[in-house]
């Protein structure tokens, strides 16, 4: 009996061990499943992203990681989209039924989140958008799907208010707009959205110019540019092409009243080194800059540039930013059941901590998993005395103390 006894003991103790042991496990990580384009047109947002990531990856971790899960760590997990729908699809898939993740986030290219947001939300698996524009990714009635930034039609709407004050502010008339944009569903998003404004807003379009990313020779399309003299260019491209558009501007010494980049490549951080003194006064609409004034911006900043040598962009603020969203809401399921976390990112109201570096007041969905407080801010390159730099002109509100901005681009 004794015997039988010590058996049944050591039984349980070791069922009780093993138990324990599984608990533990499964709280060791909490898997997340990153679709980004790393290589491909867009992969220098895509790598962006994925270092912002990182970042806030080690500071959650080293911070003793998801109290409210035993301290579970967070591990991303890595696709390459290629900026390509139909691997992005795939990717969610794969991500979703082999290795397991409790949550997507992605895709930047917005015609891979589209599709792939849909994947997730057949499985129910919550997915954060950090920054994907086209206004239908949070259209749709999905309950799975929650964006970060603002869409297509908030940005469009933003740059002509801009158009607006800026205009009175400096009494200058602006009557014509051409419409240059890459080709894919960033662009012709944007370009929809752009057309709806024009007549309400009294202008004229002089040129619409859609162009592949993959270019490698844009004269073209600067001649038509140069022949349709706007007064306002408005530009939607990827890095390359950016630098590639605003060289060959600079060249045939094209040069409207304003011009107007929509982030993405005007954004990116070999945009100013690709063109140097070509891009100096040329606006650009963004979600973030570095001269942004709230807590914490300068140090996040300093220390992205010091790991890996450029400044955040408003792209990788808000993956930077997603991820503590995520956190945020981890913290307040206690769980990493799809559903439970779904409820709390859906009741996310994130307005302290490192989260709050976007310049806006808070992170709160809308019941279409909008973020309802997101809103661009617009800057003009330009260089004081330390180089170009990006500098913080509108709204006006948010404008840097001391800067005027040049209005209009002065010829040269």
């Amino acid at each position: 009996m004794k015997i039988f006894k010590s058996v049944v003991s050591a039984g349980l103790l070791c069922a009780l061990v093993v138990g324990f042991s599984s608990l533990v496990m499964a709280a060791d990580t909490v898997k997340v499943g990153n679709i980004l384009p790393l290589s491909g047109p867009s992969a220098a947002v895509g790598q962006q992203g994925k270092q912002a990531r990182e970042m806030a990856v080690e500071e959650i971790n080293a911070a003793g990681g998801i109290k409210a899960l035993g301290g579970a760590k967070l591990e991303m997990l890595y696709a390459d989209s290629k900026s390509d729908p139909n691997v992005g699809v795939t990717e969610a898939e794969r991500l979703i039924n082999t290795e397991k993740v409790k949550v997507l986030t992605g895709c930047w290219n917005s015609g891979v989140t589209y599709p792939a947001t849909a994947v997730a939300e057949r499985y129910g698996i919550p997915f954060i958008v950090p920054v994907s524009v086209r206004d239908t990714i949070t259209e749709r009635g999905f309950k799975n799907v929650f964006r970060v930034a603002a869409k297509d039609s908030w940005w469009a709407r933003d740059q002509f208010s801009f158009l607006k004050d800026m205009s009175k502010e400096f009494n200058t008339e602006l009557k014509t707009i051409a419409m240059v944009y890459e080709n894919g569903d960033w662009g012709t998003g944007l370009a929809a959205q752009w057309k709806k404004l024009v007549e309400k807003e009294g202008y004229k379009i002089v040129l619409d110019e859609p162009y592949p990313s993959s270019a490698t020779d844009l004269t073209p399309v600067v001649n038509k540019i140069r022949r349709a003299r706007p007064d306002v260019l408005l530009l939607v491209s990827n890095a390359a092409d950016a630098v590639l558009l605003t060289n060959t501007m600079a060249d045939y010494r094209v040069r409207p009243k304003v011009i107007l980049g929509t982030g993405g490549g005007h954004a990116d951080p070999t945009f100013l080194s690709g063109t140097k003194d070509n891009a100096r006064y040329i606006f650009d609409i963004v979600e973030w800059e570095t001269d942004v004034n709230k807590p914490g911006v300068k140090e996040t900043n300093e220390k992205y540039k010091a790991k890996y040598g450029t400044n955040l962009t408003g792209e990788a603020v808000d993956a930077y930013v997603s991820v503590y969203v995520l956190a945020d809401a981890l913290e307040r399921a206690g769980s990493t059941d799809p559903s439970k976390l779904r409820a709390a990112l859906a009741a996310t109201n994130l307005k302290t901590g490192p989260a709050a570096i976007v310049s806006y007041e808070a992170i709160e969905f809308d019941e279409t998993g909008q973020n309802k407080h997101a809103s661009p801010v617009i800057v003009q390159v330009n260089d004081i005395g330390k180089g170009l730099e990006r500098i913080t002109i509108w709204p006006k509100s948010a404008r840097r103390s001391g800067y005027t901005p040049v209005f209009p681009i002065p010829k040269k």
